[in-house]
Parts: structure tokens; sequence; C-alpha cells
């Protein structure tokens, strides 16, 4: 067994659409955005954030712990793919392509 397979390793994907109205809005917001980059995730458009997952069972920790810290309103959505169905997205920034940036290097200490 290939142990960092393009078929096991796994992006998080988080998207969310959370009210701003109130400062007790931007609050949660600031709040629950702070807490997914604390966990490691990134900013990969305005409020889609991911992260890179050497396994479905690490990633499942990381999904846990979005869902763990969701805020009280608006709406969260949740998307796991592999390193594979990752590695096929196309990005264009305008009408040019942008070449994809290869993921960072994720040790695994035991």
């Amino acid at each position: 067994m290939q142990r960092f397979s393009e078929y096991r390793v796994m992006w998080v994907l988080v998207f969310f659409d959370l009210p701003t109205e109130t400062k007790k809005d931007r609050k949660n917001y600031a709040i629950f955005r702070d807490k997914l980059i604390s966990d490691g995730f990134t900013m990969f458009q305005f409020s889609i954030y991911l992260r890179h997952c050497p396994s479905r069972e690490n990633a499942n920790v990381h999904i846990k712990r979005v869902k763990n810290n969701l805020p009280p309103n608006g709406h969260v959505g949740i998307l796991c793919i592999t390193d594979k169905q990752f590695g096929d997205i196309e990005l264009f920034y305008g009408p040019k392509e942008e070449p994809v940036k290869p993921p960072c290097q994720q040790l695994e200490l035991f």
C-alpha cells in the first residue's frame, strides 16, 4: 500500500455564508474564521477555506472540529475530496489560466 496515494490524501473545503449585519454577527464570523485558521485551514477564496490532510481519518478529525465550532447563524458547507480530484481543478484569474500551486508538504508525527 502506498502511504501518500493521491486517492488517500484528502482536501477538506469549508464554504460559508455568515451574516454580518450586527456587531454580534461580525464577532461570530471572526471567531469562526479564526478557529478555521488556527486548525490549519487557509483561504482559497472569500468564505472558502481549505485544508490538506494525509488521510480520510485525519480529514474526519478536522471536519468534526469545524462542526463543533459552527456559528449560531448562517450557512456552512463542508466538502471532502481526494488529492487526485483537487489536482484536476482549473483556476482562472479573469480569462487567464492560473497554475495550480502544489500543496505544502505536511509532516506526520507519531
